[in-house]
């Protein structure tokens, strides 16, 4: 169906443009590769084409899928749904923090920042995520507390995604620093930066609504696994 904006349907704009090179499948239906964040892109997305996936998925895979909530396809079964907001960041001067302490994310730290992601259930993400683009995180020593990075592309358009803290360290605004830094590096490249967050958040919602986001749209979103 025609949309007016890449983030009307961004997954399947980023999986067949910029991001591409990261994807797989065929026809009107794409999904990040293995490894990478486990998300499906149709290019209708209110009647997704599931079938044009049977050669690219593995029983017992599970993935995110926005926008739809048709009946499930043959041979995929539905594990969770809910509501995601997402916020888009004006083009302004970004929001100052302090980026002192924070580190970009190496293949080194893939076992970490996976453990991470197991903890708090950021949403999708995969040890290849970081392949997607910059990823920063926070370190207790050796141990990482904190991370965000760039997950979707598609125009002008970078998301921040993957925003996570130990439970440990939360009250210390790393979340607030993390994704302000984002924020001012894409403004940098002169990207516009975007994010999802679930619509039932609302800690988060306030802490991106401080850093200049505003909400563009509700949508629903769905787990769905193949059988």
């Amino acid at each position: 169906m025609p949309t007016s904006s890449p983030l009307d349907n961004i997954a399947w704009h980023a999986l067949t443009g910029a991001q591409a090179r990261f994807a797989t499948g065929r026809g009107a239906a794409r999904r990040f590769a293995p490894g990478f964040s486990p998300i499906l892109g149709f290019e209708d997305r209110l009647k997704p084409d599931f079938a044009a996936l049977d050669m690219f998925s593995a029983a017992g895979e599970a993935f995110y899928c926005l926008h739809w909530t048709g009946p499930m396809a043959a041979g995929w079964r539905l594990e969770d749904e809910g509501a995601v907001r997402q916020m888009v960041r004006a083009p302004a001067p970004p929001v100052a923090v302090d980026p002192r302490g924070l580190r970009m994310l190496d293949v080194g730290d893939v076992a970490q920042a996976m453990a991470l992601a197991r903890l708090t259930r950021p949403g999708p993400f995969g040890p290849r995520t970081i392949e997607l683009g910059e990823y920063f995180g926070v370190f207790d020593g050796p141990r990482l507390v904190a991370m965000a990075g760039e997950r979707m592309a598609a125009g002008p358009y970078r998301e921040i995604s993957g925003v996570c803290t130990d439970p440990d360290a939360r009250g210390r605004g790393l979340a607030r620093q993390l994704v302000g830094h984002l924020a001012a590096r894409q403004h940098a490249r002169g990207q516009l930066s975007f994010l999802h967050v679930m619509d039932d958040n609302p800690g988060a919602i306030r802490l991106y609504e401080s850093l200049g986001f505003a909400t563009r749209g509700v949508h629903p979103v769905r787990v769905v696994m193949r059988r």
